[in-house]
């Protein structure tokens, strides 16, 4: 499944395609269905092949899987005739069933080569080339489209035009897309082309080309994973929440184990302010995938901020045993201790996320918090004043900075950061607003 990062289809289209390109092609003709490398009846002949002639005794011991017998007679066909393309066609099937790959590629080229003109021998040579990575599969597939299949014309031709999208999807990705529209038109019932032609459109940043396209498979498949998980991603990419979740949950209702839709889910619920519902589905995502770092880190955030410290406080601190140098672990722990009043052991985590980071501002902020609980009021305005170089100045910071000098007996700064606290605060903190003025008149001798 695509991982959500966006991140769960890019995996499963990619498996889709190698599937697509690497399954032995069989030796009959039409495929019987655009996922597979695979064609269902036999080659339609020139001329009737006598029962008991050497290729029919062939294709008979094929059928058995006596691909020894049949490889035999084959060889003493071409033997005798080494332009009969039916023989080299056959043989190419039977090497490639027997896991000689190379030799099967050299049997269909001389089928190929023999009679240029026949659908299934460009075909399964060019999923044989794509199989290999070589790059004339493009050459042969194409030819492919432009021949007529013997048999079930419209699978044939599905096929061929989804085998060549997904060999010039890197290198072409507008010829991809319109080898996949080409596809979709012949297979109509069939949301393979959709995922694909979406998949490169999603890649190429064209997201309401691509969402039609996942739309598309969708209405083919209401309960496709795939469609859905691209849906998804497209709507986490554009900012489009809501139609997120949507498509989560009705993912969710078709993979209930998947790890990682009940973790993109808890975070799409996170950024919609659905704090308590995007905790249990982090939780359930964690159940199922317990090593998920990111994941316990974002519960944990959001177990502080529903008010659940010590829970928070119980998942970070086994990941900060794993790593012991992570800054922004010490800060998290920190966060989960301060607010869960234990003041003096918030204190020596953000002091030890400074010392591992010195730079990271918001440390120094909850830091003069801590310190300011335990009335340690040095401390408080020397993490305020640290802050300060980081991140701007805030009606809180020069609030606390204010009582902290307060606290000192040093009017002179109480006063001055009393003022400009007021100066911001813009009735915005009435109960701190107050104070400050009763301060004011109390310790400043102007008043």
């Amino acid at each position: 499944m695509r991982a959500f990062k966006p991140i769960l289809l890019t995996t499963i289209l990619a498996i889709a395609a190698s599937s697509a390109l690497s399954q032995a092609p069989n030796r009959k003709t039409t495929p019987g269905a655009t996922k597979a490398g695979q064609t269902t009846g036999k080659t339609v002949r020139k001329h009737r092949i006598a029962e008991e002639s050497p290729i029919a005794l062939a294709e008979a011991a094929i059928e058995k899987q006596d691909y020894a017998t049949a490889e035999k007679l084959l060889r003493q066909v071409i033997a005798e005739k080494p332009t009969d393309f039916q023989a080299w066609f056959d043989l190419g099937f039977v090497l490639n069933a027997t896991g000689n790959t190379q030799q099967a590629i050299d049997a269909y080229r001389k089928s190929v080569s023999a009679n240029p003109n026949v659908f299934e021998s460009n075909l399964n040579l060019g999923l044989l080339l794509a199989k290999t990575g070589s790059p004339d599969a493009e050459k042969h597939l194409r030819a492919a489209t432009q021949l007529k299949p013997t048999t079930r014309q419209q699978d044939g031709w599905a096929h061929a035009w989804l085998s060549l999208g997904h060999v010039i999807e890197k290198t072409n990705p507008h010829g991809a897309i319109e080898a996949f529209r080409a596809a979709a038109n012949f297979a109509p019932k069939d949301p393979e082309p959709h995922l694909s032609a979406g998949l490169v459109l999603e890649q190429q940043k064209q997201f309401n080309a691509a969402e039609a396209e996942y739309k598309a498979a969708t209405a083919l498949d209401p309960k496709s994973p795939e469609a859905l998980a691209g849906l998804v991603n497209i709507y986490t990419q554009t900012g489009r929440m809501p139609e997120a979740e949507a498509a989560l949950r009705k993912y969710i209702a078709v993979d209930p184990q998947n790890a990682s839709a009940h973790i993109q889910l808890g975070r799409v619920l996170a950024l919609l302010g659905k704090t308590e519902e995007a905790a249990t589905e982090l939780q359930t995502g964690l159940k199922l995938s317990p090593g998920n770092v990111d994941a316990t880190r974002q519960l944990a955030a959001l177990l502080i901020d529903t008010k659940k410290h010590a829970e928070a406080e119980n998942l970070l601190r086994p990941l900060l045993q794993v790593s012991p140098n992570d800054a922004s672990l010490h800060h998290e722990l920190g966060r989960a201790l301060l607010y869960g009043r234990k003041f003096a052991e918030a204190q020596q985590e953000f002091l030890a996320a400074i010392k591992l980071k010195p730079d990271l501002g918001e440390a120094y902020g909850d830091l003069a918090i801590a310190a300011n609980e335990e009335k340690n009021y040095p401390l408080t305005i020397r993490a305020l004043d640290e802050r300060a170089k980081y991140l701007e100045e805030s009606p809180a910071t020069y609030f606390l900075r204010a009582t902290a000098y307060d606290h000192l007996r040093n009017a002179k700064q109480a006063v001055e950061n009393y003022r400009r606290f007021l100066q911001v605060a813009n009735g915005k903190f009435p109960d701190q607003e107050w104070q400050a003025r009763h301060r004011l008149i109390a310790i400043d001798p102007k008043n």
